[in-house]
């Protein structure tokens, strides 16, 4: 695509003597960029603005964040439609702030006066535009969840060591949330020995309808980039622009759009940095029939030792008499919680818990509340870029790597499932005391919305091991789970073997 409107050349030191050049064209990538001194602008982009559709746009929150930021200016926008990227612009324009617009990413990675990006694209596109982001030289901010299936993953953490960029991967666990200081209370011994750790993610989501056939595409928007590594389909959804949250070509249904940032909560507090050796789902899409392909109920065993994770997701409210259109505006009043809350992580220990920021005895007195003490991830992004040193980053790559891969796991024990009785599932997970009562408060919690699991029954996954070192299942179902690792790119999107 053609760059929008051109700004004058401005002559920077900042990266003199490195060759920025993307490496898909030809050239070969900065090993590094200089350390900036305490005056010197971060020059950042926004690759993803987003649309008003629902909640407004991801990547209008960042532009709104680093422009809080001392430091930092906002010198290039980027969006595959005019509809979400020409209103922005003209809000730079009118603030008299100078800003370059973009279609196509490719074009703005040539641009060497930018020396960081955010990425706030649908989750297909995550990947491959921080690894392209990488061999150009710059630095990435990049939205959860880091990619959209385990092997983009592993790729963007060489990417980010090879070509020596700081790559932040945001989670509200890693945030200004009190979640931390209150996991390092429990580290350092004060509830007794660690048990397992249980996230949940009770967040409303209603139907998003259903279409009659394929729909229109907007004159605005350019399909091609839009769907980029994704197969070039008719889309068969009402809004384009966010319920492919819900479809498995771009989206990881809600474990990884709202789940994740917990999910890395939990992954964080098992303190483990490689995957589990064997995980298993339960769940399906209930209460109504839609365009959506991913689950809204799923329970989720990651058999770490000695501590498992268990993970919940429920979109429906605590049971069919909310089920009237306006539950979704009254989440805290019409969705369930666990010991309290409804989208945490809570930490179970010998002599107590932590539920999100807060520690409690068994008898689920409080014992204390913990206020956040580490930078927002912003700043903390920023800080690493002037420092060159991504030790400093509260969301270093790797994790967000690990974290957003326990996704994908139960995403594919999921979608290899298939439907079983509610005695059969039972029988499965008899002799994992927590994922059975998991079981019975998924079979509790479905009853209570009208569904009888005889008659519409859940989808059981099977036991999927993995090899946590190789990154690839082994065992039983291996061959089906080892090709969901992946997925068949369009050229020219195609996320390299060697980066």
């Amino acid at each position: 695509m053609e760059r929008i409107r051109r700004r004058e050349f401005i002559t920077r030191s900042a990266l003199a003597g490195s060759s920025l050049a993307v490496s898909q064209f030809g050239a070969q990538a900065a090993p590094f960029s200089k350390v900036r001194g305490a005056n010197d602008d971060i020059r950042l982009a926004v690759v993803g603005i987003g649309s008003k559709v629902k909640i407004g746009g991801k990547g209008k929150q960042d532009i709104r964040d680093f422009r809080k930021i001392p430091g930092v200016r906002i010198a290039a926008l980027c969006d595959v439609d005019h509809a979400n990227l020409d209103p922005e612009v003209r809000q730079f324009e009118a603030r008299n702030e100078k800003v370059d617009a973009y279609t196509d990413v490719r074009k703005l990675l040539e641009d060497k006066n930018i020396d960081a990006i955010t990425v706030t694209t649908p989750n297909h596109w995550h990947a491959l535009i921080a690894i392209w982001a990488c061999q150009a030289g710059k630095d990435v901010f990049v939205q959860k969840p880091a990619s959209h299936n385990l092997f983009e993953g592993r790729k963007m953490v060489e990417a980010a060591r090879k070509y020596d960029r700081i790559v932040m991967v945001t989670s509200g666990s890693r945030g200004r949330s009190g979640f931390s200081e209150a996991l390092e209370y429990v580290k350092q011994g004060n509830l007794g020995k660690l048990l397992y750790v249980h996230g949940v993610n009770y967040k409303p989501r209603m139907s998003i309808g259903k279409v009659g056939g394929p729909q229109p595409i907007p004159k605005t928007l350019d399909y091609n980039l839009w769907s980029g590594p994704a197969p070039l389909m008719p889309v068969m959804r009402e809004y384009l622009h966010y319920d492919w949250h819900w479809e498995w070509p771009y989206g990881n249904g809600d474990l990884g759009n709202m789940g994740i940032h917990y999910l890395d909560g939990c992954r964080m507090a098992v303190g483990k940095d490689a995957l589990p050796p064997r995980v298993i789902s339960i769940g399906g899409r209930f209460g109504y029939v839609d365009d959506g392909e991913t689950p809204n109920t799923l329970v989720t065993f990651y058999d770490y030792e000695p501590a498992p994770i268990i993970f919940e997701v429920r979109g429906l409210p605590k049971n069919k008499s909310y089920l009237d259109g306006v539950w979704e505006k009254n989440a805290r009043q019409t969705m369930d919680d666990y010991l309290g809350v409804q989208i945490a992580v809570v930490v179970h220990c010998e002599n107590g818990y932590v539920a999100s920021n807060k520690a409690f005895d068994q008898a689920g007195k409080l014992i204390q509340e913990f206020q956040p003490t580490n930078e927002d991830l912003g700043v903390n992004f920023i800080k690493a870029v002037r420092s060159r040193n991504a030790s400093e980053l509260q969301g270093d790559v790797l994790e967000g790597h690990l974290s957003a891969a326990l996704i994908h796991l139960a995403n594919i024990s999921y979608r290899l499932g298939k439907t079983k009785s509610p005695d059969e599932i039972k029988e499965r997970v008899q002799g994992h005391k927590e994922l059975a009562r998991a079981h019975e408060r998924f079979t509790e919690h479905l009853s209570a919305n009208g569904i009888a699991l005889d008659k519409t029954p859940a989808v059981l996954g099977p036991w999927l091991t993995m090899d946590p070192e190789k990154e690839r299942f082994t065992g039983e179902f291996s061959a089906d789970a080892n090709k969901l690792v992946s997925r068949d790119y369009r050229k020219p999107f195609i996320v390299p073997e060697e980066v």
